[in-house]
């Protein structure tokens, strides 16, 4: 079997890497190993989806889905400290970087936890969902994290997702827009689109 990033128990042999980087003007170190999305920096997508972000006016928890070992979820833990965030990934190797990297930035309020998608997420009205979704799980996969999202949002809540056109933005767009009835683009850059869907 090949192993990825979304293996639930990655095979790789285990090779840490500690790096720092400045995320919405909070500067955070972070421990990355093999195995694992975008070990060796953060990606170009994740931060933009991490720059472009902006918090809806409710006051229901925040979820990142398919957290890695933790930059966006912290990123945006930090940015809004009365929030609760909850980060998920099905990537066991993944969550415990992400717990070591929370807990060495003093970054805490937040959930860390197992989940496939949404699957494993027992709250309801989440006022944002991000997600820089696994693009080599398939469309199915993806789209189902989109639909299971829309339900779990509350009123007025958005879901933001970042891709390539490459690898799928314009198909992703018409399935917001199918879902959720409106689909912005809040930011573009380098190839990578920034869509935001609202739960209207």
């Amino acid at each position: 079997m090949s192993q990825h990033y979304y293996s639930k128990n990655p095979q790789t042999k285990s090779n840490p890497r500690e790096w720092t980087y400045t995320l919405r003007g909070e500067k955070f170190h972070f421990q990355t190993d093999a195995g694992v999305f975008s070990k060796g920096e953060i990606d170009f997508g994740s931060r933009l989806l991490i720059e472009a972000f902006e918090d809806s006016e409710l006051s229901g928890p925040i979820l990142d889905v398919g957290c890695g070992y933790g930059p966006i979820g912290m990123a945006i833990a930090k940015t809004f400290p009365h929030k609760e965030v909850h980060m998920v990934d099905v990537n066991t190797r993944a969550l415990e970087l992400a717990r070591k990297n929370t807990e060495k930035n003093g970054v805490g309020n937040v959930r860390i936890y197992e989940s496939d998608g949404l699957g494993s997420v027992e709250e309801e009205g989440f006022s944002s969902i991000l997600t820089n979704p696994p693009i080599r799980a398939g469309k199915e996969t993806i789209f189902r994290f989109y639909e299971e999202a829309y339900t779990k949002l509350e009123q007025g809540g958005s879901l933001w997702v970042v891709i390539q056109k490459k690898q799928g933005a314009p198909s992703t767009q018409e399935k917001l827009e199918e879902l959720f009835g409106n689909c912005r683009t809040a930011d573009k850059k380098k190839g990578y689109f920034i869509f935001e869907a609202r739960k209207v």
